[in-house]
C-alpha cells in the first residue's frame, strides 16, 4: 500500500517541487496529498489533474491541519514569510510571528494525527554569527537580524517540543532569484552587470524544485534514519564571478560582476532591502561554514538529479530575460 505524504504549500515552489517529484516517482512508494487554501486555483487543479489528492487546509487553522494529516505517513511543512498579506494582517502580527504560529499549528497537528515523519523546511539562525556586534541593523523590534532565517530556526524547537519525528531541512538561496529580483541589470551602455552583494565569497544556492526532490529522498530513507537530524542542502557553491561566468555562457553575452556593498544594498530602499542586506552579509561573512555544512555529494545521494547552476540555466535558457 502506498504511503501518503501531505505537503503544505503544495502550490508553491518547494511544496510544488515535492508534490511533482512524488507524482513522477516511478517507484510509486508514496502518493501525495496536496494541501492548499484554495482548491480551485489553477495550480491546485493542475495537481489534481496530475493525480494528486488536493485537500483544503490552512496553516493558520490547526483543526484543518489535523484533518488533512489524518492517515498520512509523512508531512512536509513549509511556511511562507513573504506571503502577500493585507495591511490589517501585517499590523496584527509580524511575518516572523506568523511563521512561528503556523509551525506550532503544524507540529501539534502532526502529533495529534500520529504522523510518523515530518520534514520541516527551515533555515540557519543568523544571530549567533552577528552577536551584539552592531554590524547589522536589528529588525522586528530588535528580535532578529534576518527574520526569515531566525524565526524558522526558532520554530525548530516547536517540533522538538511536540515530540514528532522531524527532519530539519535547512535550505538556502534559490537559483530562481538570479533570473528574477537579483538578475543582472543592463547599464546605459548595454553592459550586463551582476551586483549580487557577496564580495569575493561563495554562496550556496539551489533550484527550488531540488528542495522537493531532496525531501523525497529523505522520506524514502525514513524516520528511522533521519528523524532528529538536520540536513543542510545546496546544489552549487559559487562566487559572484563564477555565477556571472555561468550566466554569460548560458545567454551568449558577457556578464560582469560588480558587487554592491552590504550597506549600499540595504540603502536601496525597497521593502526588505535591509533584511536582505543583512542576509547577504551573513552569507558572505559565514561563507566557509555555511557552504561547508552543505556537502554537495551528500545532497546528491538523496537527490541524484541535483542541478548545478549551469544545469539549471541550460534548462531555463529560453526563460532568461535580462
Amino acid at each position: 500500500m502506498q504511503k501518503i505524504i501531505a505537503v503544505t504549500g503544495a502550490t508553491g515552489s518547494q511544496g510544488g517541487g515535492l508534490a511533482r517529484a512524488i507524482l513522477a516517482d516511478s517507484a510509486g512508494e508514496f502518493r501525495v496529498r496536496a494541501l492548499t487554501r484554495d482548491v480551485s486555483s489553477t495550480s491546485a487543479r493542475a495537481l489534481a489533474a496530475a493525480g494528486a489528492e488536493v485537500v483544503a487546509a490552512d496553516l493558520d487553522d490547526e483543526d484543518s491541519l489535523r484533518g488533512a494529516f489524518e492517515g498520512v505517513h509523512g508531512v512536509y511543512v513549509v511556511t511562507n514569510y513573504f506571503a502577500e498579506r493585507s495591511a490589517e494582517e501585517v499590523a496584527a502580527r509580524s511575518a516572523a510571528d506568523m511563521e512561528l504560529e503556523q509551525a506550532g499549528n503544524a507540529a501539534r497537528a502532526a502529533r495529534a494525527a500520529k504522523v510518523q515523519h515530518v520534514i520541516w523546511s527551515t533555515l540557519d539562525d543568523t544571530r549567533p554569527h552577528f552577536g551584539d556586534s552592531g554590524r547589522v541593523p536589528l529588525l522586528d523590534d530588535g528580535r532578529y537580524t534576518v527574520p526569515h532565517f531566525d524565526a524558522k530556526s526558532e520554530a525548530d524547537e516547536l517540533f522538538r517540543t511536540a515530540g514528532v519525528p522531524t527532519t530539519y531541512l535547512r535550505t538556502t538561496f534559490y537559483y530562481e532569484s538570479l533570473a528574477g529580483p537579483l538578475a543582472p541589470v543592463r547599464e546605459a551602455d548595454g553592459t550586463l552587470v551582476l551586483t549580487l552583494p557577496m564580495a569575493d565569497k561563495r554562496i550556496a544556492a539551489i533550484a527550488a524544485e531540488d528542495i522537493g526532490r531532496t525531501a523525497l529522498g529523505i522520506f524514502r530513507r525514513g524516520p528511522q534514519e533521519y528523524a532528529g537530524r538536520t540536513v543542510s542542502i545546496a546544489g552549487d557553491h559559487l562566487t559572484g564571478e563564477e555565477i556571472a561566468h555561468a550566466m554569460a555562457s548560458a545567454i551568449g553575452e558577457p556578464v560582469h560582476y560588480r558587487p554592491l556593498s552590504w550597506g549600499d544594498f540595504r540603502a536601496l530602499g525597497f521593502a526588505g532591502a535591509v533584511e536582505f542586506g543583512n542576509m547577504f552579509q551573513f552569507y558572505a561573512e559565514n561563507s566557509e561554514q555555511f557552504t561547508g555544512d552543505r556537502e554537495l555529494d551528500v545532497v546528491r545521494e538523496l537527490n541524484p538529479r541535483l542541478q548545478t547552476l549551469s544545469d539549471w540555466l541550460e534548462a531555463h535558457r529560453a526563460e532568461l530575460r535580462f
